[in-house]
């Protein structure tokens, strides 16, 4: 997908697994879309006109207007364009209202305690992140196992909207794993994840979205000698 339909852009960076959300909606919805590249260490003036109350990405612009944070432009996407690709919510009401909520555990509880895992500024800390973020995972695999009712994704046969919300940060989890973090997915603690993303990661909409996973260790482990020597703030 790319420039090829000017009245749809989005503002992001390829390390964001928040931009991979709206990257991977867009894919599945097969909309047709510009790129506009965002740098880490300074906001455009396009970003702060856009985005004005958080200044941050992603943000998607449609027929000039914006609409930010990335699970809205993921249900944004799905209602704009609901007659092209696969429906990203449930259709019923209990069953979006189980999306949503663990979408908020995601990222309320889950991705925090990632993140913690490997930025924490003690051993102390990142044992008590790492106890969270596998609890985490248990909780997500049995979620997955009454969501899905023994189809491959959360969406059912098809990529739905808490496949996106977890599945754009696969790439983060296997860099993490690579620098050494313990092994996140496992076939014998968490086999219904494990499967679920072999599965989404086959799809061509999300492969083509993720990073690969050299590229993250890199760029992680820059952007943490950057943090570490960089001077404190006034």
């Amino acid at each position: 997908m790319t420039s090829q339909n000017p009245e749809v852009k989005l503002l992001g960076a390829w390390a964001s697994p928040y931009v991979a959300r709206a990257r991977i909606a867009l894919h599945l919805k097969e909309v047709q879309y510009e790129f506009l590249e965002e740098k880490f260490s300074a906001k455009s003036e396009l970003l702060l006109k856009s985005n004005p109350v958080y200044k941050k990405i992603p943000v998607l612009i449609h027929d000039g207007k914006s609409v930010c944070e990335s699970m809205i432009i993921v249900q944004y996407i799905d209602d704009v364009w609901a007659s092209s690709g696969p429906a990203l919510m449930p259709g019923d009401a209990y069953e979006r209202a189980m999306h949503r909520f663990w979408t908020i555990y995601i990222d309320n509880k889950f991705i925090p305690s990632l993140f913690d895992m490997m930025t924490s500024p003690t051993e102390e800390a990142k044992v008590e992140a790492k106890e969270q973020t596998m609890a985490s995972l248990q909780l997500l695999e049995e979620a997955f196992g009454k969501i899905s009712k023994g189809k491959p994704f959360f969406g059912g046969d098809t990529i739905g909207y808490l496949d996106i919300a977890l599945g754009s940060f696969l790439g983060w989890m296997k860099a993490f794993e690579e620098m050494n973090s313990p092994k996140l997915l496992d076939k014998s603690n968490t086999p219904l994840l494990c499967a679920w993303a072999e599965n989404i990661c086959n799809n061509e909409a999300v492969s083509a979205v993720l990073p690969e996973t050299a590229k993250l260790v890199e760029f992680a482990t820059v952007t943490q000698t950057r943090f570490k020597y960089a001077p404190p703030a006034k």
